[in-house]
């Protein structure tokens, strides 16, 4: 299916642009949320005389995307998550995981604008782009710990995943002890039958 942008969408094109995409895609991303209309005559027609708008309300909202982007550049938020001792967490943090823990931070972020390249399934500090915009993303930090305690010592650079070696020492076997020579007729294995 042929579709006109009325956004910039990362792979596909900017605004204005006649793109083919496959049906589904089209119909249920594309179409319903307004960032796409069907390549028509009549669309055509229509988005030439809306152009000026579209790009101005596109301007508008980048502007505010920028601003939201200085305050929210390097922060830092912390996902609390159960883990064996080794670190690895029992599940994942997703993308709706990390919005929650920027929400509940004082910004307004949706699972969709989360990129994640790939699973987060370890404590520590991972790099998590945010699109703002279609034309602004940035950095942000999710502290992945199992307390808050441990998420302010990862933060100072500790490394919480450490397994602190509490075994008692464990005799070691030694074969030869076993037959000394000098142990006597009391010996295992000597041939004497004890008394019945």
């Amino acid at each position: 299916m042929q579709v006109i942008l009325l956004e910039r969408i990362g792979r596909l094109g900017q605004m204005g642009d006649v793109v083919k995409v496959k049906d589904g895609y089209a119909r249920n991303f594309l179409l319903p949320m307004n960032k796409a209309l069907r390549a028509t005559k009549d669309n055509q027609a229509e988005f030439d005389k809306r152009r000026v708008q579209l790009e101005a309300r596109n301007l508008e909202l980048k502007g505010e995307a920028e601003k939201v982007a200085e305050t929210l550049k390097g922060k830092t938020f912390v996902a609390i998550r159960q883990a064996g001792d080794t670190g690895q967490l029992y599940g994942s943090v997703s993308p709706r995981d990390m919005a929650e823990a920027i929400s509940a931070g004082g910004f307004s972020i949706d699972k969709r604008q989360v990129i994640i390249e790939k699973p987060i399934k370890n404590l520590g500090l991972h790099e998590v782009k945010v699109q703002l915009h279609p034309e602004v993303q940035i950095k942000v930090t999710m502290n992945v710990a199992r307390s808050e305690d441990e998420a302010e010592r990862q933060a100072r650079g500790e490394d919480v995943t450490v397994v602190k070696d509490e075994a008692p020492e464990l005799e070691t076997y030694k074969p030869d002890d076993m037959f000394d020579e000098g142990a006597g007729e009391d010996a295992p294995g000597t041939g004497e039958q004890p008394d019945v």
